[in-house]
């Protein structure tokens, strides 16, 4: 009995294992403006795209995030704030404001976000990966006021190591066999 259960999840890893490479393969042979629509559903600077579009094909899902943080490492300050731009139509799935607590949080949230913006003259941008639905919104609340005091370079370096750390995330959820994968038209990737 074990054996078989040791034998169906080496089958079940060795086939999620081929979906990925399935799905690295498409990015790696996909038109380069097809490719680069969907490396900017990951991060939303063109150059960034572009680059790691153009290092294709990509062995191995390591080597993609490698490429990945390297465009992102030499994100010029434009280029930062274009992602910056794109990531303010990207929101945190938080739980429903179903209580007076809940609502509560809510609104603070609101208005710490308005304040960053005031500050920083963008969005705050924070990577959840990881962390569970109920967490979110605590882990949310505590990273912008801690960011909040910050001067500006140093916030200026922190949303970028943010946004790095969403966009390896992502490149994982675009080549890997999960279902939130970003859809983008002319590639596709299930």
């Amino acid at each position: 009995m074990r054996a078989s259960c040791v034998s169906e999840e080496s089958t079940l890893s060795r086939s999620r294992s081929r979906a990925a490479a399935s799905r690295l393969d498409r990015l790696n042979t996909a038109p380069a403006d097809a490719a680069e629509a969907a490396l900017r559903a990951c991060c939303g600077s063109r150059r960034w795209a572009r680059l790691i579009a153009s290092h294709r094909p990509y062995p191995d899902l390591e080597a993609l995030l490698a490429a990945g943080d390297e465009a992102s490492y030499d994100l010029t300050p434009a280029d930062l704030d274009e992602a910056l731009a794109d990531e303010s139509v990207v929101g945190h799935e938080l739980p429903p404001a179903d209580s007076l607590r809940a609502l509560a949080a809510h609104t603070a949230l609101q208005a710490a976000h308005d304040a960053y913006e005031r500050r920083f003259g963008h969005v705050f941008v924070i990577c959840l990966d990881g962390l569970r639905p109920e967490e979110r919104l605590d882990r949310l609340l505590t990273g912008i006021r801690d960011r909040l005091g910050n001067e500006w370079e140093r916030e200026r370096d922190n949303t970028a190591e943010e946004l790095r750390r969403i966009a390896r995330g992502r490149l994982v959820r675009l080549t890997g066999n999960r279902s939130d994968s970003p859809e983008v038209p002319g590639f596709r990737i299930a």
